[in-house]
């Protein structure tokens, strides 16, 4: 199979798994709103570096992790616990939002870190990245040598990087067009980490019920 073709795939599934609002794009808009393009960038290189050694990771862990479903089903938990703290975290910083709205700017590379840890903080990444490439090996579409495996992860590295560096370049046209909606950025990340965590709950509940 084509390396440019795992490099496409990992481009498109990772650059459209990434375009609707998450806890990673939305702080990568409020990192541009509230510091400055370049910061949100490092961010976002940050994020993406991280998804490199996710979908790495994933891919080569695609076959074991279907014949050992409690893989999935102990990130799942863990992912629980995670997002629902990130949500306190957040729903906190919005109530602080001017105090925050100040100390921010002092913070001085920061970003890139932030980055990193919001990556591997993200629990949705490795089951993504199974089911993609497990789609992929049943249209055979997927090879698992190993330059076939890093294509596809630089291919998601940057397809990731490409739709959190679209959310930095308009974060003020998004902000103008959703007007109240990004107003309060770390309230709709509460928000969305707290749906997410609800969600990953009941589905756990539903299949161990």
């Amino acid at each position: 199979m084509s390396l440019l073709l795992h490099f496409l795939f990992g481009f498109v599934f990772s650059f459209i798994g990434s375009i609707t609002p998450s806890m990673l794009n939305m702080t990568a808009l409020k990192i541009s709103l509230e510091k400055n393009k370049k910061e949100a960038n490092y961010y976002s290189l940050g994020v993406s570096l991280v998804v490199f050694i996710q979908a790495y990771i994933a891919i080569l862990l695609t076959k074991y992790i279907s014949q050992n479903p409690t893989i999935l089903e102990s990130l799942e938990k863990g992912g629980i616990v995670i997002f629902f703290l990130l949500s306190i975290y957040f729903f906190k910083q919005s109530k602080s939002k001017k105090q925050e709205a100040k100390a921010s700017k002092d913070r001085k590379g920061n970003s890139f870190l932030s980055g990193i840890l919001l990556s591997l903080l993200n629990m949705f990444s490795i089951p993504f990245f199974c089911g993609t490439a497990t789609t992929l090996e049943m249209l055979n579409l997927m090879s698992f040598d190993t330059f076939s495996i890093v294509f596809f992860s630089i291919g998601s590295t940057i397809g990731t990087f490409c739709i959190l560096f679209l959310y930095v370049k308009y974060a003020k046209k998004i902000q103008k067009k959703t007007g109240k909606f990004t107003k309060d950025i770390s309230l709709i990340l509460s928000v969305i980490t707290g749906l997410v965590a609800i969600f990953m709950l009941i589905k756990n509940v539903v299949l161990n019920g």
